[in-house]
């Protein structure tokens, strides 16, 4: 009787740890190269609010956020994704560089685990690479150059020139962007080509300033495109053509200085001062940053999505079973206090109201963090490719 007893206690001892087995999400992103300021630790920071908001549980499963760095390195970030999926990491999180994404996205699929990308921009991630396994948040390339495209002509701005990012990122950018620009009416004068990392700027601008376009495009993103808004507004650029970018959003602007970024037309589909909801959070946030910077889209994305996984979870999903936790994140609308309402459709793609921005006259500026004036709003259907285009194989006929 006696050795059942201590039997029976084994099995309710064993049950309970099993039952407080962690729920684990990995955040992998950039965090001591050109990107590290632009997810890093803030995305970080945004996956841990999320976690507490919803409560820090789901069920009688704590849920944990882990990360680590990629370098923007492709085996790097593939090598920590593949040891984090054998150790049990259910939700991978955020990823920009979109090589290192692809990676993911493969190793989420075989250990049939989740992805989400918030950082990551190729739009091949719900095209002709979809997975079930995979949600793509927060921005992509074929959203970026069609929303910046048709609304910057719409502007009256025309002749276009293309500084772009030397790797597959800039190249869907730039893509996506021509066809926007050529579909509205508008023209194209000229593009170069520059690796990632680029210190100077000065040739590519001189081939922009003698091109006779009036739009100089920055294909870029992160440091890279902080450096050459810098360096256009030394050569006077800024007074000839407008500088439109993308990937341009508060993290760059910041590192630019209002002074230097007059007139400069952006899209994003989050801005920490557009509403109540999105102004509490970016406080908390700052609060809790180590630089106390405002958050961007991108790490917006990565609370928003994490958000919607767990409401996944506590809707009966299983973590263990990765593609039934997406297909119960499509099944649920998005609603959040940063992004609205949406849903995440068919391939993957989750879809939100898109916003071109200007950068403020520095006199109507009121602080560090005041930057962007709302010019027009794309709704959310228009902003993002339609699912018939994608060629993605999950959608019937795609």
């Amino acid at each position: 009787m006696f050795q059942k007893l201590i039997l029976l206690a084994a099995l309710i001892s064993a049950g309970a740890a099993q039952a407080a087995e962690p729920i684990r999400i990995g955040v992998l992103n950039d965090q001591s190269s050109v990107y590290a300021d632009y997810q890093g630790v803030g995305s970080v920071i945004a996956a841990q609010m999320a976690v507490e908001d919803f409560g820090g549980k789901v069920g009688d499963r704590p849920v944990q956020v882990i990360t680590a760095d990629h370098q923007n390195k492709t085996d790097v970030g593939a090598t920590i994704a593949r040891q984090w999926l054998d150790d049990g990491v259910d939700m991978i999180s955020d990823v920009p560089n979109s090589a290192i994404a692809f990676a993911v996205a493969d190793l989420a699929r075989q250990h049939n685990r989740v992805f989400i990308g918030s950082g990551a921009g190729s739009a091949m991630l719900t095209g002709e690479k979809c997975s079930p396994n995979t949600v793509h948040w927060t921005y992509d390339t074929w959203e970026l150059g069609n929303v910046l495209g048709h609304a910057v002509v719409a502007q009256g701005h025309r002749k276009w020139f293309f500084i772009t990012a030397d790797y597959a990122f800039g190249y869907d950018l730039e893509g996506s962007t021509i066809a926007a620009v050529k579909a509205a009416g508008g023209s194209i004068m000229g593009s170069v080509r520059a690796p990632l990392g680029t210190q100077d700027f000065s040739a590519y601008l001189l081939q922009a300033q003698a091109s006779g376009a009036d739009v100089l495009t920055l294909a870029n993103a992160g440091g890279d495109t902080a450096t050459a808004i810098k360096q256009a507004a030394e050569f006077g650029l800024s007074k000839t053509m407008t500088v439109v970018g993308p990937i341009i959003n508060i993290n760059v602007i910041q590192s630019v200085g209002l002074k230097d970024s007059q007139g400069l037309l952006a899209v994003t589909p989050f801005y920490w001062d557009m509403n109540d909801g999105t102004r509490a959070f970016a406080k908390a946030f700052q609060a809790r940053h180590p630089h106390h910077i405002m958050p961007n889209d991108m790490q917006a994305g990565v609370y928003a999505s994490t958000l919607h996984y767990l409401k996944a979870l506590a809707a009966g999903a299983n973590p263990e079973d990765g593609a039934a936790v997406v297909a119960e994140m499509k099944r649920l609308p998005t609603d959040d206090k940063l992004f609205g309402e949406g849903k995440i459709r068919a391939d993957g793609r989750a879809i939100h109201p898109v916003y071109l921005m200007q950068t403020k006259p520095v006199a109507e500026s009121s602080g560090e963090w005041d930057m962007f004036k709302l010019i027009s709003t794309v709704p959310a259907e228009q902003a993002f490719r339609p699912l018939a285009e994608g060629h993605c194989p999950l959608v019937s006929g795609g």
